[in-house]
């Protein structure tokens, strides 16, 4: 039987957003490829040590068994396939299992993600992240200054979402930034009962009930979201997740007050917002990730 990725939640990721290779990028950046891969091929049997989404990677792999791989984890890096053994290393020695994985030696790797019918795309590199964005797939740029993920919930894939502009449409945020608050408070009055439309990473967060819902003893997902929204603005948030038949098993709504802090508390995984000013914060807290759409990245 052919190998299929067909009801699988899929996520493809680049080496510098799984592993910690930020001295081997700041040479890779210098322009001094031969020096790059000089670099990695001395260093192919010392294992990279474990980058800012390691964690998020590691829990969902858990969810894999014998007998059902629900989940599929698949390196998409600008890096060369010489160097790409270094990562299947890495990942044997972290333990974690990698199966595939697509090289490109420089070129962007973005286009691939059709043929993996990739559910997430993670990559430190924000040219790629926009473009994957832009071709429909839910993308995130790592970060790699974040903070690495807590170990106070090892049997719990955590992982937070804003809500305008990453599970929803940047419909309500356009209303926000052309008119201010009231303009933006009154409109989502107006239909609270209407829902939003979907937002880059609504296909994700129906994958991950999908897969909540599959279960298994080894690992459960707990999702949160974390918006600027308050109260009346809230109830077309909520609407939409029950029109969309999701429940997310924490809601924050913070009118504004910094994220970070917060986030501290509800220790995710991986936490995914499309405004700079509020990932960066964030960043200092947990693993972040910035998702580079709607009105405010344009």
């Amino acid at each position: 039987m052919a190998a299929t990725l067909d009801d699988k939640l899929v996520v493809a990721i680049s080496s510098r957003a799984l592993f910690n290779l930020e001295e081997e990028n700041r040479i890779f950046e210098s322009g001094d490829a031969a020096a790059y891969m000089a670099l990695q091929l001395q260093r192919l049997e010392l294992p990279a040590a474990p980058g800012i989404a390691f964690s998020l990677i590691k829990k969902l792999l858990a969810f894999n068994d014998t007998s059902d791989q629900r989940v599929q984890v698949v390196i998409l890096s600008r890096n060369d396939p010489v160097s790409g053994m270094r990562i299947f290393h890495s990942g044997a020695a972290n333990q974690i299992k990698l199966e595939r994985g697509v090289f490109t030696q420089g070129r962007p790797p973005f286009r691939y993600l059709r043929p993996l019918r990739a559910h997430l795309f993670l990559s430190a590199n924000a040219e790629d992240v926009r473009e994957a964005l832009n071709a429909g797939f839910p993308a995130a740029r790592v970060l790699t200054e974040s903070a690495q993920a807590g170990n106070n919930y090892p049997d719990e894939v955590r992982i937070a979402f804003d809500g305008d502009a990453v599970l929803f449409s940047d419909e309500a945020e356009r209303i926000f930034q052309d008119e201010g608050l009231d303009a933006f408070q009154q409109h989502e009055i107006a239909k609270a009962a209407q829902p939003l439309p979907e937002g880059p990473f609504k296909p994700l967060l129906a994958a991950l009930h999908r897969l909540q819902r599959a279960g298994t003893p080894a690992m459960k997902i707990r999702t949160a979201l974390v918006t600027a929204r308050s109260a009346p603005a809230h109830e077309r948030a909520l609407r939409t997740l029950m029109a969309w038949n999701i429940q997310v098993d924490e809601a924050m709504f913070l009118g504004g007050l910094p994220k970070g802090e917060f986030l501290r508390e509800f220790e995710p995984d991986f936490f995914f917002d499309d405004q700079t000013r509020h990932v960066d914060h964030a960043a200092r807290h947990v693993p972040s990730g910035h998702v580079a759409g709607g009105i405010v990245n344009l």
